[in-house]
């Protein structure tokens, strides 16, 4: 049961759960995650979710397509934050078969999802997290997607911020950029305050991103806009395209928008976060074949190769440092971590080069040591090649946290139809 000092979390799309290790780092009397969801398409095996439920024992845990969970689910557990990260696809809609009656998007697209949720619970808050080209997608049609989204958001009652985010720009440990929005109910306290700003005064100083993720006053290269969205979603569909900037506001379909330039924070280093080499298990060491390999993966190379046209062409690929640099932060880490990938961390101490282990992968993202033990070593780098910093989160939390604390208490109202 909600008491007056707790928000009510649902976690969408949790993967091993790192919007919930940062809340609850953040402040884990507030954050009160109710219930996660995560369920992996296509695949027997539910590592994700396994670990989720290994490290996580309140709350309720669904392992459902989400697609198949009902509206009276989530109104059951009625939450005051939704959080989440989901894949970018495309956001496109039509008008339903009765018209004017109602929009359709294309069948799994996990942002209806999202949309849902709201609609179901109206939610004072959500956090979600996305890669950063979301902004720009489609190539051909440059910001439809996003701008389908804010639409979304201005049609359920809320105004959105966003900010593109390199963590290692802050203090973290990876060059890690993804875009995070925060979209808050109008009508509540913290929207009331806002109103007595300007666009540019929320995204500079005073609002939900500003304050905790310091910006130049100016933005880089000048690049500001602004655009009005078009009243109906289906027009920005079919025919809206804008270039949305690193940071922004969106309230009442006014949008407002900059290149935002970071205030930087000393980064932690790849150094920082290694084992100590007595630590490390054998196998991650490179054979003398395999460091061949990635000395001709991470090398320069011209080949010439053949379309399915049949018209010949040459590959140009430009060389990386054989080895990644213990003094910087490390590079934004994939799916494919661990395997024999031009992406993969490689390092060297001592004269030895190696790969990174599975618990040097979960330091790069801010998890607790060993949070994905239990799975195998190909799954734990897989999780940690999709999962978010958590310490970004936990700053967000505490940003949330702050908010609450600043803030009177404001019931939401229905501002919209549900049918």
């Amino acid at each position: 049961m909600k008491t007056n000092n707790t928000i009510r979390v649902m976690e969408l799309f949790a993967g091993v759960g790192g919007f919930r290790i940062g809340l609850e780092k953040a402040n884990p009397f507030l954050f009160d995650v109710t219930w996660a969801n995560q369920w992996e398409p296509s695949r027997k095996a539910q590592d994700a979710f396994e670990c989720y439920t290994r490290n996580f024992h309140n709350g309720t845990h669904s392992n459902k397509d989400i697609t198949e969970v009902s509206n009276e689910t989530f109104e059951q557990f009625s939450p005051d934050l939704v959080v989440g990260g989901f894949p970018c696809q495309d956001y496109s809609v039509a008008r339903t078969l009765s018209g004017e009656q109602g929009i359709q998007g294309k069948k799994g697209v996990l942002f209806w999802e999202i949309k849902r949720v709201l609609e179901s619970t109206l939610p004072k808050y959500v956090l979600l997290e996305n890669v950063d080209r979301l902004l720009k997608s489609p190539s051909a049609q440059r910001g439809r997607d996003f701008a389908v989204m804010l639409a979304t958001f201005r049609d359920l009652g809320y105004t959105v911020e966003w900010r593109v985010i390199n963590a290692a720009e802050y203090g973290f440990a990876q060059r890690r950029r993804r875009v995070f929005i925060f979209a808050y109910k109008n009508g509540i306290a913290f929207s009331d305050d806002q109103q007595n700003f300007t666009p540019e005064q929320i995204v500079f100083q005073e609002g939900f991103f500003a304050k905790p993720f310091p910006i130049k006053e100016e933005p880089f290269k000048e690049r500001i806009a602004s655009v009005k969205l078009p009243n109906d979603i289906v027009e920005i569909s079919d025919e809206f395209s804008f270039n949305f900037h690193t940071a922004g506001v969106m309230r009442e379909g006014e949008v407002y928008t900059v290149h935002a330039d970071p205030i930087l924070k000393n980064p932690t280093t790849l150094g920082d976060i290694l084992l100590d080499e007595s630590l490390v298990e054998e196998k991650y060491f490179l054979s003398p074949e395999v460091k061949e390999k990635f000395a001709y993966l991470r090398g320069p190379k011209k080949i010439e190769r053949t379309s399915a046209t049949g018209h010949k062409y040459v590959f140009s690929e430009g060389g990386m440092s054989p080895t990644d640099l213990l003094n910087k932060p490390g590079r934004t880490m994939l799916t494919s971590e661990g395997s024999t990938n031009r992406s993969t961390h490689i390092v060297e101490v001592n004269g030895r080069k190696r790969l990174l282990t599975p618990i040097e992968c979960e330091r790069l993202n801010g998890f607790p040591d060993n949070w994905t033990k239990g799975m195998s070593d190909r799954m734990r780098y897989f999780c940690m090649g999709n999962a978010l910093v958590v310490g970004l989160i936990e700053v967000m939390g505490n940003r949330i946290a702050e908010i609450e604390n600043t803030h009177t208490p404001s019931k939401v109202q229905i501002a919209f139809p549900l049918s």
